[in-house]
């Protein structure tokens, strides 16, 4: 949240003093050339008042000073389904406190309240992400509106809203398994896991190991034993990577305007529903989970498990936006070795994919997962149609040379679950 800078508080007389001074001269005049004592008493009142104003105003700026602004906001608890609740402190000397509040970057409100004052706002963000859920603009009123102050600087309250949940069965898993604990069949002996082989007795092995029945069937000298041997059961890498360059709605009249109002559901909606479902999916499998803004300064995670580390990542993923960055910039984040990685983009240039053709290449298993909306091309020209067509064939030809190097394409819709589960069955899928 920001705070408005201090400065030195100016007031400002409004026409309602000036008025009041004019029609009392003008009443004590006509009361006066008339001989109507009942006219002259009618300005008294308004004489007095403004007297009052006057010293009130004169005293003001000592008593004033430099102060900081009068508007604080509290966050309230966040909601999953967007609602978002903040608590408006008015602390302004002035008798009463004209607020512009808008909430969710769109409702508009004007208020005016106490000088010692509370409110709360209540409203609901169309988008998760960073949002600001509520901006105040105050400046007193004093003398009966006799008297206005300056307007402040705007207050901000910036919030990061989570994506709604979504629930994935399985992900795909890399095509080596290389941890040493975890949920998943390994391919080392080890033990938890599947049958692998009926294997001589040796130095190591568990007395408690020993198949009898392969023993007496096998056995071709005094002594020998045959020990049952399992997989061992390992855990995966799991690394989540978000292109936050572009940040394109359904309507795209609206793409480069920055109109979320108007935009419908953008790529970074999806891109933040699907990072959050396969952060939660792999955590619960207990995998490790990184994650990274493949942008300039964009946020990264190391690999992690349990509750608290997807906590964590859900925090950052809430706090993930469009970057803003029209250099393309991409880094290349450190990547454990044998990892699932999942690249979330929207594919519109080539930088994510040479990132995903890269770690295809160096033997990871690659998940492109289109997070581009069901677009609405209506409001277009055709000349903007046309334009939108050359790209999309382009986009189509980038995730045919994708497929091709052996990286699988996902694309976050309401058949994103299935596609995953089929994925998750063909653990040789990526490598054709």
């Amino acid at each position: 949240m920001t705070s408005g800078s201090e400065a030195r508080r100016r007031w400002h007389r409004t026409p309602a003093l000036l008025i009041a001074i004019g029609a009392a001269v003008g009443l004590a005049g006509t009361g006066l050339a008339l001989s109507r004592p009942d006219i002259v008493a009618l300005a008294a009142p308004l004489a007095v008042w403004a007297l009052f104003v006057l010293d009130a105003e004169r005293d003001r700026p000592a008593r004033d000073g430099a102060a900081a602004s009068p508007i604080r906001v509290r966050a309230g608890p966040d909601a999953e389904d967007g609602r978002l609740t903040d608590e408006i402190v008015v602390d302004e000397d002035a008798e009463i406190a004209e607020l512009h509040v808008v909430q969710s970057a769109r409702r508009r409100s004007r208020v005016f309240v106490p000088g010692q004052a509370v409110l709360t706002a209540r409203s609901r963000s169309r988008h998760s992400g960073p949002v600001d859920s509520v901006r105040v603009r105050a400046r007193g009123l004093s003398g009966d509106a006799a008297l206005t102050g300056e307007v402040q600087d705007a207050v901000v309250q910036r919030r990061a809203v989570a994506p709604a949940p979504r629930e994935l069965p399985e992900l795909p898993l890399p095509l080596r398994l290389t941890g040493l604990h975890g949920a998943h069949d390994g391919s080392r002996p080890g033990q938890g896991g599947d049958f692998r082989d009926i294997h001589p007795f040796a130095p190591g092995d568990e007395l408690r190991r020993v198949d009898w029945r392969a023993t007496a069937r096998a056995a071709r000298r005094p002594g020998e034993l045959f020990v049952r041997r399992t997989d061992t059961l390992s855990d995966a890498s799991v690394v989540i990577a978000v292109d936050a360059a572009d940040d394109l709605g359904e309507v795209v009249a609206t793409w480069g305007s920055g109109d979320l109002e108007r935009s419908g559901r953008t790529s970074l909606d999806n891109a933040r529903e699907a990072a959050r479902a396969l952060a939660t999916s792999a955590v619960a499998a207990g995998d490790r989970v990184a994650y990274h803004v493949l942008v300039q300064g964009g946020r990264s995670l190391r690999s992690g498990t349990g509750s608290r580390h997807l906590t964590r990542v859900v925090a950052a993923i809430a706090s993930t936006g469009r970057s803003g960055d029209d250099s393309r910039y991409r880094r290349t984040p450190p990547v454990p070795h044998g990892s699932m990685i999942a690249m979330l983009s929207t594919f519109f240039d080539g930088a994510a994919a040479e990132l995903a053709l890269m770690w295809r290449a160096a033997g990871h298993r690659v998940l492109a997962v289109d997070t581009l909306p069901d677009l609405d091309g209506s409001r277009l020209s055709p000349e903007q149609r046309l334009a939108l067509r050359l790209v999309v064939v382009e986009r189509d030809d980038m995730f045919h040379d994708l497929a091709a190097a052996g990286v699988e394409i996902v694309r976050w819709d309401a058949e994103a679950t299935s596609a995953l589960g089929v994925l998750a069955r063909s653990r040789a899928g990526a490598g054709r």
